[in-house]
């Protein structure tokens, strides 16, 4: 059994879990609990981005994973199975956005990209090192068209 409790809520104004594009512009805050402090997000302001991992709390999982599913129910991009796509719909409902740092105020991390809506639990907060992000990453073409709007 894996118990955790989250580190913060996310505070933006996207309220519907179907709302799924243009996440690029979108600003959220997250507010770390308080049983960090106003120190936990000390040194993060050096950062430009973190990783933040959230829990898509208002989705339930899928009933069936051993099926490959079209991506986003777009019967263009070919049918995949759970771990080829990104959707929130997914074992252990766990998601995983990097977003720019806009500023960081006590207990207040301020992103900009992060495609969580409001109210979210954010599991952990991790900052970007170049030394974690592989050059020469891969993906299919269909990724391209999928994610053609998702953060204009």
């Amino acid at each position: 059994m894996i118990d955790m409790t989250p580190v913060g809520t996310v505070r933006n104004r996207r309220l519907d879990p179907q709302d799924s594009d243009h996440w690029g512009g979108e600003e959220s805050t997250i507010v770390v609990d308080e049983r960090f402090g106003d120190a936990g997000l000390t040194g993060l302001a050096e950062f430009s981005h973190v990783e933040v991992l959230f829990f898509f709390d208002r989705l339930a999982e899928r009933d069936d994973y051993a099926k490959p599913l079209h991506p986003r129910g777009r019967i263009d991009l070919p049918a995949v199975g759970v771990f080829s796509e990104r959707g929130p719909r997914r074992p252990n409902r766990i998601g995983t956005t990097i977003a720019e740092i806009i500023a960081v105020n006590g207990r207040e991390l301020r992103v900009r990209g992060l495609d969580a809506i409001d109210g979210t639990p954010v599991l952990d907060i991790k900052p970007v090192m170049r030394q974690f992000v592989p050059s020469g990453v891969r993906q299919p073409e269909w990724v391209d068209q999928m994610m053609s709007e998702y953060f204009d």
